[in-house]
Formats: structure tokens, sequence, C-alpha cells
């Protein structure tokens, strides 16, 4: 999610030129988490100033405000300072409009939160008398706090409050105009501190490597990674303005201590003032209401639908004839089921016994766990927690078609479980309009072929996870990799054959390696549309997901996948989310899902849904009946992802549907 961070500082012990620096370079270590937005809050003893933009944290600490506003905390008369710092990864509510940008604030209470709060418009519901000004559920936590201290609560009762009210995943830093302390707290452990005794320095980060890589730097102020220390889930930390630190778990009592109160309230004053003149890229992904689908659509698909259904399906699975290089026997069995091998399972105590070698003992981590927020990464997450007593790092990699519905599910299973959730940001806006060149190009020139073109901008996570693995010191890293979603069409559709000794989704030999390549090249020839500022993206694409090693364990190489126990464990005990436009829960967490699989059903009669189902017939757990019941309902158009997609991107979803329905269809 967000990125946070942080510095206290008594400036008899460092001096202003160093603290600035420090501040600098960690404002751009927390850059990769979110790139939209970026802010701070400064404490000086006798004001709290605070400025949010949205402009990146790299383009706020360049700026000339930036620098004002630092030899203005610096050159105060307070022998303290504080400041708290946000690099925004945007959730909920426009960036354009600095309201819904961090810190927050009301009435005397400032905080930046990395997270997403999931039961937020139940809260508002709850405590309807609270006036609600902005559409971040970060807005909850000053709120809440001022509440609850008026009450009678202290500070640290009042989180602990706060967290009680709240699900999903919360970490925040928090200034108190009235005390002389800030205040951290975390429900999953995404947050890391260390200090500088000799000089009475104290930061904090949301990530170990940000702090590990302060470290390394030389200031004045001299950081020791020994020093670091991590902030357990479900635990707060007070932090004076003279650099003293108290810990408390949220279950400990807190009678020996007492919030230091000031003398007199310091104002908050905000600085209102734009670091840059450039124009804001707008988000259109909130811009974004569903229109109503016109009836000659409708009818399309319904036409459509009514062809498809007389198309020639395997006798044992579900495949059409209309499939890449399908065959049929005597018998009207596929190539696909009749070269097939079932899948076999090294078993739970296998893994148990694996696990074994690499736990850590302690409160330290011990493995990756790569978390698109799906439903088979979100088991995986349960699994290696709950069954394995593992204690992972979650890794997510946004690149802008991760939908907040996805996010809220990450957040509720990282909350639940206490589990610290890195999430690697790209340049998202740069990411949509890589997006935007590629499908413009494609609906010039439709091609099934290079639909894989869309989602070109996601694989670069198998790379960041490589490199998580090193920068945390990890040895193994855990993926809950479905091999029933193995789908083989879509490089068919380039022309190359099936191999059926494969292992993983991603596997290809080098010489249809090398003829994917020349088929793009193809491509990429007949229509120069492509040739754009995607293509190193693209290229680092195809490099992350078919050259660079996988250094990953299949949790569903040795226990087998479930879908009802899966979506059981979920649902049940983590309230996990659905989408109310489909009744799959397959791939609702990933915005291209639903535009891509509307070409494929309307051009060539059948989705990766069919390939799914069709994995599950040949491994006995559903009925060819009731894979084709299924897919009936699973293959309608989601019109309501559809058209977002559309919209964050960029493109017109009428113009684009028109142009996909007049493709030459694979059937009669």
């Amino acid at each position: 999610m967000c990125g946070i961070l942080g510095f206290v500082g008594n400036k008899k012990g460092i001096s202003a030129e160093d603290s600035v620096r420090v501040i600098h370079d960690l404002f751009l270590l927390s850059e990769s988490r979110g790139k939209e937005a970026s802010g701070f809050a400064g404490n000086n003893g006798s004001e709290i100033r605070y400025l949010k933009t949205p402009f990146p944290a790299g383009e706020l600490v360049q700026s000339a405000v930036f620098e004002r506003e630092m030899k203005s905390l610096f050159n105060s008369n307070n022998a303290n300072i504080t400041l708290i710092g946000h690099s925004r990864l945007v959730t909920n509510g426009y960036e354009h409009d600095n309201i819904n940008n961090q810190p927050v604030v009301k009435n005397n209470f400032v905080a930046v939160h990395n997270g997403i709060i999931v039961n937020c418009d139940a809260i508002w519901k709850k405590y309807a008398d609270e006036t609600q000004i902005s559409q971040l559920d970060s807005e909850l936590i000053p709120t809440l706090l001022s509440r609850f201290t008026r009450e009678g609560n202290s500070t640290l009762d009042a989180v602990k409050k706060l967290y009680a009210e709240i699900y999903g995943m919360t970490t925040i830093a928090v200034l108190n105009s009235e005390t002389e302390e800030l205040i951290l707290a975390t429900n999953n452990g995404s947050l890391y501190y260390t200090y500088d005794d000799s000089k009475n320095a104290f930061v904090f980060a949301s990530e170990r490597y940000i702090l590990n890589q302060l470290c390394d730097k030389k200031y004045g102020i001299r950081f020791s990674k020994e020093n670091i220390k991590h902030l357990e889930p479900q635990s707060l930390l007070a932090v004076h303005e003279n650099v003293n630190a108290f810990e408390f778990s949220f279950s400990s009592p807190n009678e020996s201590y007492h919030s230091p109160k000031r003398n007199a309230s310091v104002a908050i004053t905000e600085i209102k003032e734009n670091i840059s003149n450039k124009p804001i890229p707008k988000n259109t992904s909130f811009e974004y209401a569903f229109k109503q689908i016109p009836e000659v659509l409708l009818d399309v698909i319904k036409n459509r639908a009514g062809r498809i259904a007389h198309l020639k399906r395997c006798t044992k699975c579900i495949l059409p004839e209309t499939f890449p290089f399908i065959e049929f026997d005597e018998k009207g069995i596929c190539n696909y089921c009749n070269h097939y091998k079932p899948l076999t399972f090294k078993g739970k105590d296998a893994f148990v016994e694996l696990a074994r070698e690499y736990k850590s003992g302690n409160a330290q981590h011990d493995c990756l766990l790569p978390f698109s927020g799906g439903r088979d990464s979100s088991y995986a997450l349960h699994y290696v927690k709950k069954e394995l007593g593992l204690n992972p790092i979650a890794f997510s990699y946004d690149w802008g078609m991760l939908t907040d519905l996805a996010r809220r599910n990450q957040a509720r299973m990282c909350g639940a479980l206490g589990i610290e959730h890195i999430l690697i940001s790209a340049d998202i806006r740069k990411k949509r309009e890589n997006i935007r060149k590629n499908v413009s190009a494609w609906l010039k020139r439709p091609d099934l072929g290079t639909i894989p073109l869309f989602m070109a901008g996601d694989k670069q996570y198998f790379y960041f996870a490589n490199l998580l693995m090193e920068q945390n010191n990890l040895k193994l890293s855990i993926m809950g990799e479905n091999m029933l979603e193995t789908t083989r069409f879509k490089s068919g559709f380039c022309g190359i054959k099936p191999n059926f000794n494969t292992e993983h989704t991603y596997t290809l030999s080098t010489a249809d390696k090398i003829k994917m390549i020349l088929y793009y090249g193809k491509e990429y020839l007949l229509n120069p549309a492509y040739i754009n500022s995607s293509l190193l993206d693209t290229f680092d694409a195809f490099k992350s997901y078919y050259v660079m090693t996988h250094r990953n364990i299949n949790l569903f190489d040795y226990i087998p996948w479930i879908e009802s126990e899966v979506e059981g464990v979920l649902i049940n005990e983590y309230d996990w989310e659905t989408d109310p436009g489909t009744q799959t829960t397959w791939r609702i967490g990933d915005g291209t899902a639903a535009f891509y699989n509307y070409i494929y059903y309307v051009v060539a009669g059948f989705s990766e849904n069919d390939t799914f189902r069709s994995n599950q017939i040949r491994e006995g757990l559903i009925t060819r009946e009731e894979a084709l019941r299924k897919t009936n309902t699973e293959n309608n158009p989601r019109w309501e992802s559809i058209q977002w997609y559309c919209n964050t991107i960029g493109i017109d979803w009428e113009k684009a549907i028109k142009i996909i329905n007049n493709i030459k269809t694979l059937y009669p």
C-alpha cells in the first residue's frame, strides 16, 4: 500500500543539514510504495505545519516549498522537532483534490496511514454524528481518535479503541497538537524504526529495507542496522519529542504511561501552495459510473451465445472445435484430454518438512509470498500462516490494473493474519498509458495472438519477487499457483503447439520462445502502432516471465486445490469480498480479465473459464454437465468491469466493443 515515514530529533545533537538529508532520502526510498501523491507534517513545538500534494515524493523533495519548510522547521526555537511523511498509492478519493491526500487532519490530530479500512462505511454509519469531509477511509483515524480522547481516554487507549473498531490492514503515524509525542501503531507489522542514541535521532519507515539503505548512507547522524526494530503486529509505540520511546501491545496495560501534555495546544496550519506548475494527469479509475448497455449489444451477445452453443465440443471436457490445435479422436475426445496427466501432490507432510528448514524460530520473517489478492494467493497466505506456522512477508506488484476489490481483500487478509505487506507500485499513470497504446494498436488490427500485450505490464512482479528475497535475506518464496488455470490457448493463437509436459503456466521451450518472438515481430511490422513507448516494458515483461529464473515453491504442488474449500475459508473466515457482477471468484481482482475474456468469447467461442472448468473435469472435480452450466453463466460479459477497464486506460468502451463484435469469428 502507501509508504509512511518519519523523523524525530533533538537539535542539540544533530545538524539541520544532516536531518534534512535523512528526511529527503526517506521520501525517495519510500516512493516505490506509491507514486501518485505525497505530503508531510512538521512539528516544531509551537506549530504543526503540513503540506499535501498530488505529485510523487520525488518531486516534493525537489521543490522550493519543501526546502523552505525544512529550513523553517529546523530554524525554530524549539529544541525538538518531529516530522511524518506519506507517499501515496491511491485507493479512495481523487488525488487531484488535496482533501483526499495525506496527512489527514481533524481537530487536534494529524495522521498518515498505510492500508485500507474495509469497514469504513459501516463505521461512518455507526458514528453518524461525525462529519465526513473527504472520500478517504483514512479520515476515520483522526475522527475517532479525537472522539475517543474527548471521551476521556488517553491517546494510547484511544488508539487501541480505534483498532478495535476497524477491520483491514492499518498502520499509522499520528501527531497530537495537545501532547509532546508521536504515536505509531500497526495491526500487521508494516513498520520499522531505528535510532542514533548519541545524536538523539529517531526514524521510521514502512519496510526494513528502506532503513537498511538509510543506514548505508553517510550522515553526521549514524543509524545502525543492528538497532533496526520491527513494530510487531498489534503493537503501538509512543515516541516523545526528546526521543524516548515506549512500546505496548494492544492487549497490554498502560497505567505506567501518561501522555506528556503541552502547556498549550500548538496550532495546526496547512501550507496551501503548489509545488509544481505541471498539469496533474487525472486518475480516470475514479471517473467511473456504469452506463446502461445498449440493446443492440445485448442482442449481439445473445446471438453469439446461440451460435457458440452449437459448436462441436470434446465429449469429455468442454473445449470447442475453435480451440487452437485441438483434435478429436473417434470417441470425440480431444487431444488435450488424451494427453492430460492427472496432477500429483507431494503431500502436506512433505511441505511441513520443507517449511521446517526455513522456520526462523522467532519473530523474524522466514519466507516471501507473492500476493495478488486473488483467491489462490489469499488462500496460500492463510495456509502458510495458519497451517504451517510460517511468518511470511506478503508481496504485491501494483501495475495499475489491481482492482480496489483486490486491494480490500489484501487488507482483510494481512490485517486479520498480522502479516507485513510490501506493495511495490509502478508508475501507474505511465503503465496505464502503455496499456492504452497497446489496446488502441490492437483495435486497429485485431489478432488473438497479441492479446497478452494488454497484460505485459504485470509480469515484472517476478523480478521484484526475486529482488525482495535478496533485500530481506529470504531463501523461500511460496506461490499459490493453481495448475488448473493452465490455459495453453494464448500461446496457441501465436502458432505454438501445446507442450503437454510443461510444469508451469510460464514454461516454453527455447524453440517456442523464439517462435513467439518471431510471431510478435511480424505483428509489430504489420501494425506499426505497436511501436510505441511500451516497447521496453513489453520486453521486460517477456524477460521476467519466460527468461528469468522463478525462485518459487508452489503450495499446490503439495496439496490439492479444492474450490469449495478455498472459497469457504476465505469467505467464512475473512469476510473475503466477491464481485457482484459475476458468480465466479476467479480473476475478480484483475482489472484486465473481463475485457480480454470478452474478446476470446465473442471471437473464438470460449474463454479462460472453459479451460479452467475443463481441467477440473479431467481431475474429476466436477462433471461435464456442471462445467457447461457454470461457463454458460461465467462467460456472460462483465459489463461493469469492462467499462471500468476502458475508462481507466482512456478508451471509448462502446467503440472498442463494436470493433470487437465486427471481428470475423472462428465459428460459423
